[in-house]
């Protein structure tokens, strides 16, 4: 079976360590929020944070995510400094105990969503990408400039008659979801620093951006060797260009060049459904079937789109990945490589008594924990079946 976990944002997050254990998990993904970003994880905050962990009886193996920063994205101002960082930080973190450190390379925003209270038809909440939303966010409440560049004028007309249609609140709403900030944040991004960031990557394009990855890689890689860890990227979320920035993880042949640009053991995958399968054109199944040696850890959550732009977050068995054929294949990899790879659930609904609590949009603890319990069903029953 893989070893199941759950994500948690560290002391202050909603969802307790108590809650994790009694949903079945063995163990905790986190991360030390806190720290700046650039500044190197010590050794005594590490294990504090592991000790909290095991004091509830589970462990805490996988780091999502040890955050890159965008200095070392733009490969600019003080990349150097923060590079050493975090070559420093994966040393320590190998040093406690630490096998997997989860990170991305998306240029300013992490993932992005325009509803993220989007309601289904039984009432709970679910994730939502509305590609019109998106575009009028751009085009009329960011304002960004040159963005119309990036749209046809169809699509403009399209977006401008949605954003018209919406009312003073329902606008307010999409300009929060959409500049909601990172994982493990109460904040949101405002609008001028992201129109800052925007304007440091003036210039960089998709190539650029891979070499500026590589580079990154090629510094941090033997560290991660040393240290006895592994790294694994977190695919592009959407998994397709915004905000005129390029996005360099979306699909296999992005993962492929990734892992063959600096060849180790070290340098790998974390596995989204989600991400990977917001675009119709990626083949999970044989993503798992041809790169399943550099998987290292799984993100399992379904989405379900309509070919247009536009997806929601499913149930982990009813969107359109064929999560039977993933798991199915994953085993066989597991079972190849004699390991049990770590693995959440991801982005569950908001339903039962959470509908009335505040928690990190995605990070309820009952939709998660609906997730997993269909997830480990699926595990029991490939378990019998894997030759």
């Amino acid at each position: 079976m893989m070893d199941e976990t759950m994500r948690w944002f560290g002391p202050g997050d909603p969802v307790s360590l108590r809650d994790i254990r009694q949903a079945g998990c063995a163990g905790v993904v986190t991360a030390l929020h806190q720290v700046p970003v650039g500044e190197t994880w010590t050794k005594e905050d590490i294990l504090e944070r592991k000790a909290l962990i095991e004091n509830e009886g589970m462990t805490w193996t996988v780091v999502e995510s040890l955050p890159v920063s965008e200095d070392i994205k733009r490969r600019a101002d003080n990349y150097q400094l923060h590079i050493a960082s975090y070559r420093q930080s994966l040393y320590n973190l190998g040093a406690c105990g630490i096998r997997v450190v989860t990170y991305n390379f998306m240029p300013v925003l992490d993932w992005l969503r325009t509803n993220t209270g989007y309601l289904l038809p039984d009432g709970s909440k679910a994730l939502y990408f509305e590609r019109l939303a998106f575009v009028a966010f751009d085009l009329f409440l960011l304002a960004r400039p040159g963005a119309e560049a990036d749209y046809s004028e169809p699509e403009i007309a399209a977006a401008r008659s949605w954003f018209e249609s919406r009312t003073p609140q329902q606008r307010q709403q999409l300009f929060d979801d959409a500049l909601l900030g990172l994982p493990g944040s109460d904040g949101r991004f405002t609008p001028e620093e992201v129109l800052g960031a925007l304007d440091t990557y003036r210039g960089i394009d998709s190539v650029q951006l891979k070499a500026n990855l590589r580079y990154f890689l090629q510094q941090v890689v033997p560290a991660a060797e040393e240290a006895g860890l592994v790294l694994a990227i977190h695919p592009d979320d959407p998994p397709y260009p915004i905000l005129g920035l390029p996005r360099i993880v979306s699909t296999e042949q992005d993962l492929e060049e990734i892992v063959t640009g600096v060849p180790s053991a070290s340098n790998g995958l974390c596995f989204c459904t989600g991400s990977l399968g917001a675009r119709a054109d990626n083949d999970l199944v044989g993503i798992v079937q041809r790169l399943g040696s550099h998987i290292h850890f799984l993100h399992l959550r379904n989405t379900k789109g309509d070919g247009e732009g536009n997806f929601f977050e499913a149930d982990h068995l009813g969107g359109d990945a064929d999560m039977f054929a993933i798991v199915h294949e994953i085993f066989r990899v597991m079972k190849a490589r004699a390991v049990s790879l770590p693995m959440r659930p991801d982005h569950g609904h908001q339903m039962l008594d959470d509908l009335g609590k505040k928690t990190y949009p995605g990070y309820s603890c009952i939709g998660r924990l609906k997730g997993l319990a269909e997830l480990r069903g699926l595990q029991y029953a490939v378990s019998r079946f894997v030759e």
